[in-house]
């Protein structure tokens, strides 16, 4: 785990490496200081005159400074170092994300993820530091004080020797009983992340449902369970303080008996007031060190699982990934599908899709219909290999999609999603995302062919009109002309349309389908709908049941002989079933003359 965390050091490694150094320089000089006061002491019991005192008085004044810069470049060095070590985490975190297939994307929550971008992130952040700069300075400061506490007070100081064994087992079963606590603990920061995520993303159905006290309780209960979860830890790590404190003046209490005994026995010749002084503020100094060991202690086991998930997800790896010598040119928008088995878990009983064979043309429209539950979304998502197949082969212009670099594949493949979704961005930014280095024009002529420009030439910035984050201050079918457009501009060999019309009205849709045939009339156009009408003039229309392909044809052939899509097409068009029935015994009798 530390070897994957240090990796994201990289160009921060020189003030990783300074820090420490300094660290070392103010411990030095901190430790010398009570070493010249206690000679000072010794002269000046001696009777020494002033200017042996204003020599002790700049040396000392000296060593302070010295130790006050070391201090102050170890922070800054530390500062530098902690913060882009976590700059460099949250980046490879983030593009580590940005490499993830739809099936590993599957294996985290968006609320888990972003909690580990965030607190997760802070946590180790904050352990960094306390590693390279106090978790040095804190063991150098112990052995240094403890080796001039052993030459000013010779035996006595063995007394920290067995003082730290007991420290050390008390903090190791403070840590056994905690730790178990934080990794029960930190999944509730996704869970809160979560409740909060959902209602803002929904607080217009809250509202409307007057919902607010139920989303209120949600939240509180969460925070609750978190307050629980994380006053259970911190009662057992509560008895750290008291266990030094403890420690701390029982070593004290130790040193102030024996040494004034010593003291007063020899009358000074053992040990002095000077070398009793000094002595004293070694103690100090070494009790000091082991709090801070101690809160190191307590950081560490606290942020040791916030490392873990930030590792899970640095180790992570695609499921999906291009193969060496990928080929990097689609011919064109031709799709086939060679018996296509596919389950979204390998442990899963029963496939999505089941033994789907089709071949599609490139510059077919071809039209999906079916039931909720059908697989079709599942179905378009092999195309652009978003998933891979379980069985069977997708073959896109004639090769293999597993064979094609996934960059060339996915970029010569537009797809307009059931969930719209738009960035925080003008309306032209948003559309760009189609062709970055596109004209204005360009922008403005999609956005006529997707019928958006009646909306946005009505709004006052136009083109320049601010989209909120997820497109919030958009309608509906707004939001979804707007992601037509951008994928137009894409001018894709392959166009999916996912029930993206579904919030537009049927003379709309009619509009786009009309310029799509128009703009891009070479490219594979795959439409998925409810709606009957907006399938209608496809080349073919396949019926999608349970994950099967039930029927395939026009759909003036799928009225006379599917019950399915003819169900539907009745349930939407009101038509007598006489009707379709006469025109079904008009046909035959035409094939039987």
């Amino acid at each position: 785990m530390i070897k994957q965390l240090s990796k994201s050091i990289r160009e921060f490694m020189k003030p990783t490496i300074l820090t420490p150094i300094f660290v070392v320089g103010e411990v030095l000089m901190e430790a010398f200081i009570p070493y010249l006061i206690s000679l000072l002491v010794n002269d000046i019991k001696a009777g020494c005159d002033v200017s042996v005192v204003l020599s002790y008085a700049w040396k000392l004044i000296g060593l302070s400074l010295l130790s006050l810069l070391f201090g102050y470049l170890a922070g800054i060095y530390c500062a530098e170092a902690s913060t882009g070590f976590a700059k460099n985490l949250r980046f490879d975190i983030f593009s580590n994300i940005q490499k993830f297939s739809f099936s590993n994307i599957d294996n985290f929550s968006s609320a888990s993820l972003v909690t580990r971008l965030t607190t997760d992130i802070q946590n180790v952040q904050l352990a960094f530091m306390m590693i390279i700069r106090t978790a040095v300075r804190a063991p150098l400061n112990l052995i240094f004080s403890f080796v001039m506490a052993y030459v000013m007070g010779g035996t006595m100081a063995v007394v920290f020797l067995f003082i730290i064994p007991i420290l050390g087992l008390g903090l190791y079963l403070i840590a056994r009983n905690a730790m178990p606590i934080f990794k029960k603990a930190f999944p509730l920061f996704d869970k809160l992340n979560r409740v909060v995520e959902e209602d803002v993303k929904g607080i217009r159905v809250v509202k409307s449902f007057v919902r607010e006290d139920h989303e209120i309780e949600k939240f509180e209960n969460t925070s609750e369970e978190i307050r629980r979860e994380f006053t259970r830890a911190e009662r057992i790590l509560a008895l750290n303080n008291p266990f030094m404190q403890m420690s701390i003046y029982a070593v004290m209490l130790f040193v102030m008996m024996f040494g004034s005994q010593k003291i007063i026995s020899t009358s000074g010749a053992a040990l002095d007031i000077g070398q009793f002084s000094t002595l004293m503020t070694y103690s100090f100094q070494i009790m000091v060190s082991l709090m801070m060991l101690s809160m190191i202690f307590v950081l560490i086991s606290f942020s040791e699982e916030s490392c873990r998930r930030i590792v899970e997800v640095l180790n992570e790896k695609s499921s999906i990934t291009s193969k060496e010598n990928a080929i990097t040119t689609v011919k064109d928008g031709s799709i086939d599908f060679d018996h296509v088995t596919f389950k979204y878990s390998e442990n899963a009983e029963k496939p999505v899709l089941n033994d789907i064979d089709i071949h599609i043309k490139s510059g077919e429209t071809i039209g999906i219909i079916g039931g909720t539950g059908s697989a079709k979304s599942s179905f378009v998502q092999l195309i652009p290999r978003l998933y891979d197949v379980t069985e069977g082969t997708v073959r896109v212009g004639k090769d293999d999609v597993r064979d094609y670099d996934l960059v060339t594949l996915r970029d010569s493949v537009a797809m307009v999603l059931q969930k719209n979704v738009l960035f925080s961005g003008t309306i032209a930014d948003n559309i760009r995302w189609g062709n970055k280095d596109a004209t204005l024009e360009e922008v403005k002529h999609v956005c006529h062919l997707a019928c958006a420009d009646e909306f946005i030439e009505q709004m006052p910035d136009g083109y320049d009109t601010w989209i909120e984050q997820g497109g919030t201050n958009v309608s509906g079918g707004q939001k979804q002309r707007l992601c037509i457009a951008r994928a137009l501009l894409k001018q894709p060999k392959i166009l999916i349309l996912d029930d993206s019309t579904s919030a537009v009205d049927t003379k709309t849709d009619a509009l786009i389908r009309k310029a799509m045939r128009e703009y891009i009339p070479e490219t594979t156009k795959i439409i998925i709908a409810q709606r009957t009408s907006s399938v209608a003039d496809a080349d073919r229309i396949i019926v999608l049941d349970d994950g099967k392909i039930n029927a395939i044809g026009t759909s003036e052939e799928l009225l006379r002989t599917n019950q399915i899509y003819r169900e539907v097409y009745l349930s939407q068009n009101k038509q007598g079933t006489e009707t379709i029935e006469e025109e079904g015994a008009n046909e035959d009798e035409k094939q039987s003359f």
